[in-house]
């Protein structure tokens, strides 16, 4: 089985500019480098609607560092600190 998406490079979120869109492919919570543990960030990123498949966009960059970033999933709009996003891997 092959997904329409191998094509593009997967990537974590948190390195996306604004503008970006693309479909999350899954969750890598390991050197996300978050306060939260691993299983916590994960629950909560899931909570939030970050689920394998997921349409997402970048919609706008904080000022500072360009964080935290708003982003719609589906069709919610959350913002998200870059360090978090970095464990939502799309492509």
């Amino acid at each position: 089985m092959t997904d329409s998406n191998d094509t593009r490079s997967h990537m974590p979120l948190g390195l996306a500019q604004r503008g970006y869109t693309g479909i999350i492919q899954h969750l890598s919570t390991r050197d996300a480098g978050s306060a939260l543990s691993d299983i916590e960030l994960e629950s909560r990123l899931i909570e939030l609607g970050f689920v394998e498949g997921a349409r997402v966009e970048v919609l706008h960059e904080g000022i500072v560092g360009r964080d935290p970033i708003a982003v719609r999933v589906d069709n919610i709009t959350i913002a998200v600190r870059r360090r978090e996003a970095m464990a939502i891997i799309v492509a």
